[in-house]
């Protein structure tokens, strides 16, 4: 498998269609999104302000690769002292890995970030490096106000499962407290677009992602 830098400097390679850039993005998205997939990608088409047809403003593609590669190098030097960590707790006899997990660690389909995953549309404003940052913060103990995810600190909103009710953070819709039941469920998702919408780029936005 070629890897993310390759696919990044296809992105760059303005001798290439911009279509071909543009699947060589999302190949790099296979490789690193914060926000899933779907949520990462949407964010980008955001914040880079990909437009509908790609050759208006190919540079564009150029601003959202560069977006996730800052964002993946600080993700990379966290693996790398994790990793190190690790093998050195696994010398000492201790082989289970801490709780909680690192934030890259959790589960998409069991962990409060899972309303990104099931609506792509809903997830944090901030630029990938800023959440990237965030996410290591609160991991090494600090105590950030505001959403975990996203930092907004109005209040949260009470959702329906179906089983009980959640507590979700009214902008991004992190789920900052889970179902009063103790489990995860699916949660219904609140825009009327599809992945197709969002791929081509179709889906209006809030103009403040990414800011």
């Amino acid at each position: 498998m070629t890897s993310f830098l390759t696919h990044r400097a296809r992105v760059h390679d303005a001798r290439l269609p911009a279509y071909r850039r543009h699947s060589a993005l999302r190949t790099c998205l296979t490789a690193f999104a914060p926000y899933g997939l779907r949520a990462t990608y949407h964010h980008l088409t955001l914040s880079a302000r990909i437009p509908q047809r790609l050759d208006a403003d190919p540079d564009a593609l150029v601003r959202a690769v560069e977006e996730l590669h800052e964002a993946r190098e600080l993700w990379l030097v966290e693996t790398r002292e994790f990793a190190a960590r690790r093998r050195a707790e696994k010398w000492a006899g201790r082989r289970a890995v801490p709780s909680p997990r690192p934030w890259w660690l959790r589960s998409w389909w069991e962990g409060p970030d899972r309303a990104w995953y099931e609506d792509p549309l809903h997830h944090p404003w901030l630029r990938l490096p800023d959440y990237v940052r965030r996410q290591q913060a609160l991991d090494a103990g600090a105590e950030l106000p505001g959403c975990p995810a996203c930092g907004d600190e109005g209040p949260s909103q009470s959702t329906s499962t179906g089983h009980g009710w959640v507590e979700r953070c009214g902008r991004c819709r992190f789920v900052t407290a889970p179902c009063s039941c103790g489990q995860w469920h699916p949660l219904a998702q609140e825009s009327p677009y599809r992945w197709p919408d969002i791929w081509r780029r179709a889906v209006p936005g809030e103009g403040r992602v990414g800011a």
